[in-house]
C-alpha cells in the first residue's frame, strides 16, 4: 500500500509534515491547494480515518501513525482558532509518494 508524505504551511507560515499510510489521500487535498483552517481539519481527519480503515482492511489492523498525524495536526490547528487566525490559510505545498514508506518522526514533523 503506497504511502504519502505532505507538508503542509500552516497560517502563521510554519511548515509542518505529516504521514498518510494510503493514497486516498489525494482525494481530500490537493498540492498547492489552500484551504481555510475549519475545512482543512474536516479534510485531514475525513482522510488519515479513511486511511487507516484502509490499512485496516488490508493488514487487519487501525494505522497508529496516521492517528498520530491527525492527533498532532489538531493540536497545532488549536493555536490557530483563536479570533486573529480562524480565517487563516492552510497551505499544501508538496504530497510525495516516493520514500513515503518512512514513518517521519512517528508520523509528523515540525519544521
Amino acid at each position: 500500500m503506497p504511502a504519502v508524505n505532505f507538508r503542509i504551511r500552516w497560517p502563521n507560515g510554519r511548515e509542518t509534515t505529516g504521514y498518510s499510510p494510503s493514497t486516498v489521500i489525494f482525494q481530500y487535498l490537493e498540492e498547492g491547494a489552500s484551504y481555510p483552517l475549519p475545512e482543512f481539519l474536516q479534510r485531514i481527519e475525513q482522510a488519515l480515518n479513511n486511511a487507516s480503515e484502509r490499512v485496516k482492511e488490508v493488514k487487519g489492523f487501525y494505522c497508529s501513525s496516521a492517528m498520530d498525524t491527525l492527533s498532532s495536526l489538531k493540536g497545532q490547528a488549536s493555536d490557530f482558532q483563536a479570533p486573529a487566525h480562524e480565517e487563516g490559510q492552510v497551505d499544501i505545498l508538496s504530497m510525495r509518494t516516493e520514500g513515503a514508506g518512512q514513518v517521519i518522526g512517528a508520523g509528523w514533523s515540525s519544521f
